[in-house]
């Protein structure tokens, strides 16, 4: 979770510029305390976070500076209604394991009425908390789960999928 957390505080500092610690730590869902040791942490890994006191300030990266990482696309996590959006994935029993282990995707609830295909794979549902979280929390359980719904996500998480994949391609050379 803390490592998503990191490139979802990245993409942030990224994406908007300057950013306060209490902006941070509502949109990340954590404590300021929590923000500050995940800048520390940011910081000692060799990116040129920085903070401005005083009225106006707040953290931001260096000017120049930026990493490739394409930000989620802009979409609410909260529905017309005013409640929190809710994910629906197809997931394996390994899949449900690494999300226990990976503090992923939690809670996640089971669609009790539908009972499991051959391989196992269940139907479940979990809160989305943040796009960008959630689309690293994903991508983190590998092939072991699969987005039904809804489709904004399905369709970001492809994205990342084909961006690693245009990363990874065997190159022509050699």
């Amino acid at each position: 979770m803390r490592a998503s957390r990191l490139v979802s505080l990245l993409l942030i500092l990224q994406e908007r510029g300057r950013v306060t610690a209490s902006q941070l730590a509502e949109e990340l869902e954590v404590s300021e305390r929590t923000v500050l040791r995940d800048i520390d942490e940011l910081s000692g890994a060799g990116v040129p976070v920085y903070a401005t006191r005083g009225p106006g300030g707040g953290f931001q990266l260096l000017e120049g500076y930026h990493r490739d990482l394409a930000p989620p696309a802009p979409t609410s996590t909260v529905d017309r209604r005013g409640t929190s959006r809710r994910a629906r994935v197809r997931i394996s029993p390994e899949g449900r394991r690494l999300a226990v282990v990976l503090q992923v995707l939690q809670p996640l609830r089971v669609n009790r009425q539908m009972s499991p295909d051959v391989d196992g794979w269940i139907e479940a549902t979990f809160r989305i908390r943040s796009e960008g979280g959630t689309i690293i929390n994903l991508l983190s359980l590998g092939p072991h789960v699969e987005v039904l719904a809804p489709a904004d996500l399905r369709d970001a998480v492809a994205h990342r999928v084909l961006h690693a994949a245009r990363l990874y391609a065997p190159s022509d050379t050699g």
